[in-house]
């Protein structure tokens, strides 16, 4: 007798499941704390406070201090680029690129230009890290193509579970304590029926928003061979959504100084035009006939913005005589959908609430999966099913081992990570790519745990590790930096 379709789902759901979860465990923790990686990273990078100033000097003659600093520096760069304080910096950054290719950065105080010590902070990834490890394991393109295909594996394991649990409803309002394998069943089913709709739409977007990479078909047959590069060109040429756009008066500026020397004027013509503040300048070709000066605005940060469609601009000036060249004050319908699906993934919209909820429900989704990996062993721990035949209990004992890895020693690399950012040497050449060494030896070392240690006392002691290393953070940042809890809350930052 042929199985059903639900026996023929329940197998389809137990592979993909459990393959599956062992990296998606790591993934989707990655990613629910991605949704903190702004403030991540200024924690971080341990920017020391901004010296006391008895005097602050208007922004135009800070940003001309800049301008004529980066002259000094390379006046034939190929960009100079102003980063304006923001959400994970206090400070003004400039960053050039030689026409090497080098890239080369300072930092400035905002408030009078004064040129400060670097590294001004700790040089780190931040919470780039997690989002980096989130989308490509940090392992380039096969890592992107591997979180991809572990994406399309984890919505036929929402789909076939969708049809195996004909009573997920009403097991939702089920929970069964206790340590047999119907807790976790119980756990598993709640956490995926009260995050279900979260996580179709967060696999689906994950796709969704690299489709050219995933289906590249569609561009190189209207494009060709180099069609992504032809495409990015074309999409850099449209300076103007499908209406026409005004621009605005050029501003009134010194004839006997150069444009560059006076964004502070073009700042103010753009937050107007624009209607959000300005974040960045980008002078490209500074000092030639074709200089081009772009000033980028956007909302405040990622935490205030309420919308989906982002109402992030830029204006272009001349950089020789000043005059506004091109406005984009909005985008295209096709890139305003792409936006919508790249805004609904990273939760940049609705400000912390929605942050905290894809939070929440990010850690529901690896609690979900990491559920339903333990009751597999379970399980068959109880009722050995000899699927490898005389392999089966080493298979058994080996998916246990990368089952503590996958949840616990996550876990444990993601605090260690933070650990690694305070005890690697400020000054250390690279450190910001030690840290990052520092997570991943951390992981495979739980993985080596997990294997040479009995498997309920590797779960034990690999999540005791987690929760000293919590407890301990504060008092290493403390150690390290000379600040704590209540320099935080003193100065508003938290």
């Amino acid at each position: 007798m042929k199985p059903g379709l639900r026996q023929r789902m329940s197998w389809l759901h137990t592979w993909c499941g459990l393959v599956g979860a062992w990296l998606l465990c790591l993934i989707f923790l990655a990613g629910s704390l991605s949704v903190f990686r702004a403030p991540i990273s200024r924690w971080m990078g341990a920017e020391p406070p901004l010296p006391s100033k008895p005097v602050q000097v208007p922004q135009a003659d800070v940003l001309a201090h800049a301008a004529r600093f980066l002259s000094g520096q390379d006046a034939h760069a190929r960009f100079w680029r102003i980063e304006l304080p923001g959400e994970t910096s206090q400070t003004l950054r400039l960053v050039w690129r030689s026409a090497s290719g080098a890239t080369h950065e300072a930092t400035m105080d905002p408030r009078d230009g004064a040129l400060l010590p670097q590294p001004w902070g700790r040089k780190t990834e931040g919470g780039r890290h997690f989002m980096t490890l989130h989308y490509s394991l940090h392992a380039s393109t096969a890592g992107f193509w591997l979180v991809g295909a572990l994406t399309v594996a984890m919505l036929v394991a929402l789909l076939s579970g969708i049809i195996v649990h004909k009573r997920i409803f009403k097991d939702f309002f089920t929970l069964r304590r206790g340590p047999g394998q119907r807790a976790w069943l119980d756990g598993h089913n709640a956490c995926a029926v009260l995050t279900l709709p979260f996580q179709l739409m967060i696999a689906y977007t994950g796709l969704a928003i690299f489709y050219t990479s995933y289906m590249p078909g569609p561009l190189q047959s209207v494009y060709g061979e180099q069609g992504y590069a032809r495409w990015q060109a074309d999409l850099s040429r449209q300076e103007t959504p499908g209406s026409a756009v005004a621009l605005p008066a050029a501003p009134a500026l010194q004839a006997d100084r150069p444009v560059r020397e006076q964004t502070g004027a073009l700042l103010r013509v753009a937050e107007a035009a624009l209607g959000n503040p300005a974040r960045m300048i980008m002078i490209e070709r500074p000092g030639q006939p074709r200089e081009r000066i772009t000033i980028y605005a956007h909302p405040d940060s990622d935490s205030t913005q309420r919308h989906l469609i982002s109402p992030a601009g830029r204006l272009a000036f001349d950089g020789v005589s000043g005059r506004p060249v091109a406005l984009m004050a909005g985008q295209p319908a096709a890139d305003s959908a792409h936006e919508v699906m790249e805004r609904l993934h990273v939760a940049s919209y609705g400000g912390w609430i929605v942050k905290w909820l894809y939070f929440v429900c990010g850690l529901a989704g690896t609690l979900m999966m990491a559920c339903g990996a333990v009751l597999f062993i379970i399980k068959r721990r109880n009722r050995p099913e000899g699927e490898f035949g005389r392999l089966t209990p080493g298979f058994y004992r080996l998916a246990e081992s990368f089952n503590v890895a996958a949840i616990a020693g996550a876990a444990v690399a993601c605090i260690a990570y933070l650990h690694a950012n305070r005890l690697i040497p400020a000054h250390l050449p690279g450190r910001d790519a030690w840290e990052i060494k520092a997570f991943l030896l951390i992981w495979l070392l739980s993985l080596a745990h997990a294997c040479v240690r009995p498997p309920l006392r590797a779960w034990a002691e690999q999540f005791a590790c987690a929760a000293l290393l919590c407890l301990l953070l504060p008092f290493v940042n403390a150690l390290s930096t000379g600040e704590h809890i209540f320099t935080y809350v003193r100065a508003g930052d938290w």
